[in-house]
């Protein structure tokens, strides 16, 4: 069965407003073997008084971070923690559909591939689906990636007997996310594609991914002092990352 385990990381940063409804999610799993490692990052809420009532259950642990350290340390530090074949990110606010876990297992070991990512729909703050889908490409390499940032960091799963945690550990960088999964498409010839809508992303007023004006200025630093893109392959890339997230979104 371990050789089956799935590891759940979940960054918690001040998210008691959600974070019961995010592990319910986890729970309701129909795949059952898995392991959930919450990361609190010196939340100020109540999100580790929250979470401590779910840590009766033996496959649920909680990591407390020394210091304030963003979403890619905190990753980095469950990574550490994870015993799993195969691990998976969930955002703090977000959802899973309950058979997210069984379905993608299925696909990876069909497609026998190292790295997946799957469909998504937008949520209101109540993670109520707005009809707004997300339909990902059946495949997606590196060169492709720069110019289509659709993987979303709550549908990835990645297969660790084909990577190692050094692959997957995430630079420390705004956009961390888009960041590792084009570091990880220089290992691998393809990250594929689930169709199925099976996560929902929840949109709040005041998150990172709502202010437009600073995902361009992230996505523009990964190009230009992260891949060092010269400036016109960066201008031709962030051409059609702007095309598709206007399209993705309205």
């Amino acid at each position: 069965m371990k050789d089956e385990l799935v590891s759940i990381i979940i960054p918690v940063y001040n998210a008691e407003k959600f974070i019961d409804e995010t592990i319910n999610s986890v729970l309701d799993q129909t795949y059952k073997n898995w392991e959930l490692i919450l990361v609190n990052d010196c939340s100020k809420d109540n999100s580790e008084k929250l979470i401590q009532k779910y840590l009766k259950d033996s496959r649920i642990r909680l990591i407390n971070n020394k210091t304030n350290s963003r979403a890619a340390i905190s990753r980095n530090n469950g990574i550490k923690k994870a015993n799993g074949r195969y691990i998976c990110y969930l955002d703090a606010d977000d959802k899973w559909d309950k058979e997210k876990i069984e379905k993608q297992v299925i696909f990876m070991k069909e497609k026998d591939c190292a790295f997946s990512f799957t469909s998504y729909e937008f949520a209101d703050d109540k993670c109520i689906p707005n009809g707004k889908k997300v339909i990902v490409p059946d495949i997606i390499n590196y060169k492709e990636a720069l110019k289509n940032t659709t993987i979303w960091t709550s549908t990835v799963m990645f297969d660790m007997k084909k990577l190692s945690k050094k692959d997957i550990y995430m630079p420390n960088v705004k956009s961390e996310d888009t960041a590792s999964w084009w570091s990880i498409l220089k290992k691998v010839d393809y990250a594929y594609g689930l169709k199925y809508i099976l996560s929902f992303y929840r949109r709040t007023e005041g998150t990172l991914s709502s202010n437009k004006f600073e995902a361009i200025k992230r996505i523009w630093n990964l190009y230009r002092n992260v891949e060092h893109l010269n400036i016109f392959k960066s201008m031709y890339c962030f051409t059609w990352y702007a095309f598709r997230a206007v399209t993705r979104r309205i």
